[in-house]
């Protein structure tokens, strides 16, 4: 399992940004991996924000696209959600998770993840935003 520490979280004005940040460590090299941002407002469930796919490749949620970004440093010991443009209803914790064996398919010169067993999150960092 790898161990992830998320940070950046904070309270900010409707329109504001933040750059969260989660640091990973204790792992092994993995061939395939997902990385992922993970939120939960009060009251709500889960949802997935942004994933990162060991190619490089990126999904987001419908409620971000054009607004979060998801990258990873180069040394992939850092992913990062920088998150702009922010909405009220943005306002929940936020967790990164990871997959380190995810499903993969390559087919017609591209990898498809199938990425469905996060088993390592982190504690969590608290986005606020007030309108």
């Amino acid at each position: 399992q790898v161990q992830l520490v998320e940070s950046g979280g904070g309270s900010v004005q409707a329109g504001g940004s933040l750059r969260l940040s989660c640091a990973a460590s204790g792992y092994t090299y993995s061939t395939y991996y997902c990385m992922a941002w993970f939120r939960q407002a009060p009251g709500g469930e889960r949802e997935g924000v942004a994933t990162m796919h060991s190619d490089g490749t990126t999904t987001y949620a419908d409620s971000v696209k054009g607004r979060f970004t998801i990258s990873q440093d180069g040394a992939k010991n850092t992913l990062y959600l920088q998150m702009n443009s922010l909405k009220p209803e943005d306002t929940a914790m936020y967790y990164c998770a990871a997959d380190l064996a995810p499903g993969v398919r390559y087919y017609g010169g591209a990898y498809t993840y199938n990425c469905a067993k996060y088993t390592s999150w982190g504690q969590g960092t608290q986005v606020t935003v007030s309108s």
